[in-house]
């Protein structure tokens, strides 16, 4: 760390037409970081596309399901949603018209696989999530 330091003031003091190097008196300190996972908005289910209420009430209903993958276990490796321990969450299809596969949309649904507690919705594979308000 201190030679990244000592890289970067040369390179500031060159580029400002000074030569003089002066070493930092003492290596900066880092706190570590306890923050835990960014809250996660809500959203309610009227306002998603019509393909997340269906794949919903399969989800509650207990399927069947039109992909081999639904109900799978979802491991949470973006560590976007709460920490829970495995097999906490299982991952379903929101099917995408036009798609030649099945596209990008989710929805995770966290505790029992019929009655989750919490529902989660994805339309970017993975990358961002909203909590789904079933009541709205």
């Amino acid at each position: 760390m201190r030679t990244l330091i000592a890289a970067l003031t040369l390179l500031t003091a060159t580029t400002l037409g000074s030569t003089a190097y002066a070493e930092p008196a003492a290596s900066p300190s880092y706190a570590v970081s306890t923050q835990s996972v960014a809250a996660i908005p809500d959203c309610a289910l009227s306002s998603l596309p019509s393909q997340a209420s269906d794949t919903l009430e399969l989800i509650h209903s207990g399927g069947p399901f039109p992909y081999s993958q639904d109900g799978t276990v979802f491991q949470n490796r973006e560590g976007i949603l709460p920490d829970e321990s495995t097999g906490y969450y299982h991952e379903y299809t929101v099917k995408t018209p036009g798609s030649p596969d099945r596209g990008a949309r989710r929805l995770i649904g966290g505790g029992a696989t019929t009655d989750p507690a919490h529902v989660y919705y994805t339309a970017d594979h993975y990358a961002s999530f909203c909590e789904v308000d079933e009541e709205s």
